[in-house]
């Protein structure tokens, strides 16, 4: 529809009629209804996001087109903004960017949905004060009209300008509306793309701040395992000795490893002297693992050595190790399994070894037999119930002679219950298969080496907490200097191996 804007003649009473006569105010009413309207017109200026945007071709050739169409020296695509015209595209009026909005023409224009026409600027109240009527430009003739979302928001016009009065036709306006329809698609199809870059931005950000949150966890959950590592390691110290002590006329050996460096193995064992130049040992199996199991190790391995310093029979040890777990609360349900050993030194230069068992699977008395090779002999006890699990639990003893070029070795089920390749338990047939195929004389050092290089080729040794202790007794031929203590220890969680190291005393 074409809106045409006239004026009385000054100096005379005679009015002029134009079809559908309009005057439209410069700029908007200030009732609360039109300034909330223009508050929604402008967000929807800013949603476009074409304010101050570099020139752009295809409004360019609108208002070159629209130039050539109605044969005007200049044509505009403007955007109106809160105090300001902005122009998109012009053609020629070179060196323009912006006019002020007040007094204006396209801040009139924009107020209607329909195309806007000044015959002759001069005779307009408000155009005739517009900076391109009255300055050197000399602005006659005006026509625009107006870009409408399809929301029914007037982002700005589509102006056609001249310097002599002229009339257009409803035709003529109707080609100026469908070009303003031309720039309205194409600030859409800038929209939509402008969406799409910033959705694939909004993803790229999240998907990036993902893999920071997730980065960071997991540094966070590393941290947090080497911490508990080193707890657990620090911890685990505490509860084994940190070497074997140089027993004269014997040699030592041990290995110690948990199932997993973040938690604290549930295995023990000592050896220390008591009184009469004898020397106890012991190992054992405390149920779990953890800071439970932990606190019953602890309570295990110091009442042993407490209680053999006031009586070194190792039933009585038993026996008072099974009333300190049965009378401390911290210590609930648990239980623990052990084999306590007295040495006595022997005329021969070997040792008496008495061993008590608190159901704790059998050590194993290796000897030289004809040809180089050992005989194996499991030592069992008839007897010896679990340690702290029954207040008339009963403990046996068993004796036994311990001669030079022998051995006896002491392990927790960690070993038997390791699982082949085949997915067999090696269990006392397997161990004693192992066992016999040693060599004679009996080496405490390298029958663990043998052990521990056992335990590398079963898969399946992660399940439970290893620990072995060896003894042996040299012949008068290997260590005619001094005595050999040597001490093969994984005790740090975080090991894999056995770590060696020897002391020798003169």
């Amino acid at each position: 529809m074409l809106a045409v804007r006239s004026v009385p003649s000054w100096g005379d009473d005679e009015t002029r009629d134009m079809p559908e006569q309009a005057i439209l105010p410069a700029i908007a009413p200030s009732e609360p209804s039109a300034v909330s309207a223009e508050a929604a017109r402008m967000a929807a200026v800013r949603r476009y996001d074409i304010l101050d945007t570099p020139p752009d071709g295809a409004y360019d050739r609108v208002a070159a087109l629209a130039a050539r169409l109605f044969e005007v020296p200049v044509a505009t695509v403007t955007i109106v903004d809160e105090d300001r015209i902005w122009f998109k595209a012009t053609h020629g009026l070179e060196g323009v960017t912006e006019i002020g909005r007040d007094p204006g023409l396209c801040a009139s224009a924009v107020l209607t949905d329909d195309t806007t026409v000044i015959p002759d600027t001069l005779l307009d109240p408000v155009a005739c004060s517009n900076p391109l009527v009255a300055g050197p430009m000399g602005v006659r003739f005006y026509a625009a009209a107006p870009i409408i979302t399809a929301d029914g928001y007037r982002l700005g016009t589509v102006n056609i300008l001249d310097t002599r009065p002229r009339e257009i036709s409803e035709a003529d306006a109707s080609t100026l509306g469908d070009l303003a329809a031309v720039v309205c698609d194409q600030l859409e199809l800038r929209l939509s793309a402008l969406n799409a870059v910033r959705a694939e931005q909004e993803r790229r950000k999240v998907e990036q701040e993902r893999r920071e949150a997730e980065e960071e966890a997991r540094q966070r959950a590393e941290r947090d395992k080497a911490a508990i590592a080193a707890f657990a390691s620090t911890l685990q110290r505490t509860l084994v000795p940190p070497a074997l002590p140089a027993v004269p006329g014997l040699e030592l050996a041990c290995h110690y490893k948990t199932a997993s460096p973040q938690e604290v193995g549930g295995d023990f064992y000592d050896v220390f002297p008591v009184s009469g130049g004898r020397w106890a040992f012991f190992l054992g199996d405390v149920c779990g693992k953890g800071a439970e199991a932990a606190t019953v190790t602890s309570l295990t391995r110091y009442t042993l050595r407490a209680a053999a310093l006031v009586d070194a029979d190792p039933t009585a040890a038993l026996n008072a190790l099974n009333t300190a777990l049965l009378l401390d609360a911290a210590v609930g349900t648990r239980f623990c399994t052990a084999i306590f050993g007295l040495l006595d030194p022997a005329w021969d230069g070997g040792f008496t070894v008495t061993l008590a068992t608190g159901g704790h699977p059998p050590a194993y008395h290796l000897s030289p037999a004809e040809g180089g090779g050992v005989r194996v002999e499991a030592v069992r006890a008839q007897g010896g119930m679990l340690v702290g699990a029954f207040p008339e639990a009963a403990f046996a003893a068993r004796t036994l002679h311990l001669a030079p070029g022998e051995g006896l070795l002491l392990y927790t089920d960690g070993l038997t219950e390791a699982r082949t390749a085949e997915g067999d338990m090696l269990a006392d047939t397997g161990l004693l298969d192992f066992l016999a195929q040693r060599l004679a004389p009996v080496s405490a050092g390298r029958l663990i080496d043998d052990t521990v290089a056992l335990l590398d080729t079963l898969p399946d040794t992660e399940r439970d907490d290893v620990a072995l202790l060896a003894l042996s007794v040299p012949t008068a031929d290997a260590a005619p200097a001094g005595i050999t203590t040597t001490v093969h220890s994984a005790a740090a969680p975080t090991a894999d191996t056995s770590v060696g190291q020897e002391n020798r005393r003169p």
